[in-house]
């Protein structure tokens, strides 16, 4: 008979705590999937005297990670406590170099010292499996290394940032102000006190550089994303949106060019017609484009306990099995060195809001200065203020106007708007935002 794999956990929060719960409850269902046992044998965390809602009776409590990480007893180390840096590198560290597996959660470890940590699962043959650093239960890191190696990838992209998402969703259906949303998502827990990590992009940024690297065998490499947040965003593009035929989405986006593989974060119209366009609220998304089969979306809960325990557990059923997968789907020394491509040679459409002067003249300066950088314009819309009324005090009002460009390239766009600022024909800065097509 095959002895049962000793778990062990380092980090009691809802996950963790989720984690042990699952383990107990599930264990026959578990055991007849692995073929073996699963048994939680030692833990650690924060606080001993914290009330949780499960039984560690006949479970060891350890005061250090470190000493978790190499405990004879633990087969199987479950890193839960969050970071890039101590105590979770050193433990995880720790427990790959004494042979032992690690499961983790740690998007942000696995960003900046997965290369390091993948290195050590190699040489001593442990697995690193760290399916819930990225969209929780959405198994999109199998789908990736295991799922798809035999399909070249030419795409990923998608929402997976639960709280952007939650926040354009309720700007697009009740109108509200960024601002506005922003206050209730921290009222509902949706959004951290400090948001800037989440809504500012690098939240997804992390996320992305692990998806890029199992897709496209390059080296984890947070600093080759382009990075842009949400707070720009107004209900007026949200509503511009609408009415021309997209959503608006923060997405992560990483894609194979002539050039490289391109990596950025930003707000994106995609159509409304797209799988992902569908995606609403604190739900993320994926969309997978290989060659020679469409594109496969993968949706559900990029958060919370008990979706990110699930995918913990799935690991660690893996490490019961004997599953021992390159944790990037490559051996480490064929990954291959990424650099962050630059912005100015994006190519794509764009959408391009902006306030334009009412003097005679003014389009035709605008549509001068975009003909110069050989920008062709796809549709183009004009809201006069009041219905077009003329305004009491008979002051001229800036009309917004708003563009939909054909494919070019970012620094054409960023050099036709330099020289119409210049022109002094619009007010304010010009909104622009990137277009993803299916």
């Amino acid at each position: 008979m095959v002895a049962p794999l000793k778990v062990g956990i380092a980090g009691l929060g809802t996950v963790g705590a989720e984690v042990v719960r699952l383990i107990e409850t599930q264990a026959r269902v578990l055991a007849g999937r692995s073929g073996r046992g699963i048994r939680v044998v030692a833990v650690t965390a924060r606080s001993k005297a914290k009330k949780r809602s499960i039984d560690l009776r006949g479970v060891e409590w350890v005061k250090d990670p470190m000493v978790l990480a190499t405990h004879p007893e633990v087969d199987c180390f479950v890193e839960l406590m969050g970071g890039a840096g101590d105590p979770a590198l050193s433990a995880v560290e720790a427990a790959l170099n004494g042979g032992k597996s690690v499961v983790t959660a740690n998007k942000a470890l696995l960003a900046k010292h997965g290369l390091k940590l993948a290195k050590a699962a190699e040489k001593h043959g442990g697995a690193l499996n760290f399916e819930a650093a990225v969209g929780a239960a959405i198994p999109v890191i199998k789908t990736l290394r295991e799922g798809l190696a035999g399909t070249g990838i030419n795409r990923v992209y998608g929402i997976l940032n639960g709280t952007c998402n939650y926040i354009l969703t309720r700007m697009e259906q009740e109108g509200l102000s960024f601002a506005e949303c922003l206050k209730d998502a921290q009222r509902l827990g949706y959004a951290e006190a400090n948001p800037s990590f989440d809504v500012d992009g690098h939240d997804t940024a992390q996320k992305l550089a692990i998806l890029a690297s199992l897709a496209f065998g390059t080296k984890v490499a947070q600093s080759a994303v382009y990075v842009e947040g949400i707070s720009s965003i107004a209900p007026e593009d949200l509503r511009a949106a609408d009415d021309l035929g997209y959503r608006l989405k923060l997405l992560g986006v990483a894609v194979r060019t002539a050039k490289g593989i391109e990596q950025r974060v930003h707000p994106t119209m995609v159509p409304k017609s797209s799988s992902i366009a569908q995606v609403m609220g604190v739900t993320n998304a994926v969309t997978i484009d290989g060659e020679g089969i469409p594109p496969i979306t993968l949706v559900g809960p990029g958060a919370g306990g008990a979706a990110t325990a699930s995918a913990v557990v799935a690991d660690i059923a893996d490490v019961a099995r004997g599953i021992r997968a390159n944790p990037f789907g490559r051996p480490i020394s064929h990954l291959r060195d990424t650099k962050k491509a630059p912005m100015e040679r994006h190519e794509g459409g764009y959408y391009i809001r902006l306030l334009a002067r009412d003097f005679p003249g003014t389009a035709a300066r605008i549509a001068t200065r975009l003909a110069e950088q050989k920008i062709s314009i796809e549709s183009i819309v004009q809201r006069h203020p009041n219905g077009g009324a003329a305004p009491a005090d008979g002051k001229a009002v800036p009309v917004p106007v708003i563009l939909i460009t054909y494919a070019t390239h970012e620094d054409a766009v960023r050099r036709a708007l330099a020289a119409v600022q210049k022109d002094k024909v619009i007010s304010g800065r010009p909104q622009v935002i990137r277009i993803e097509k299916n």
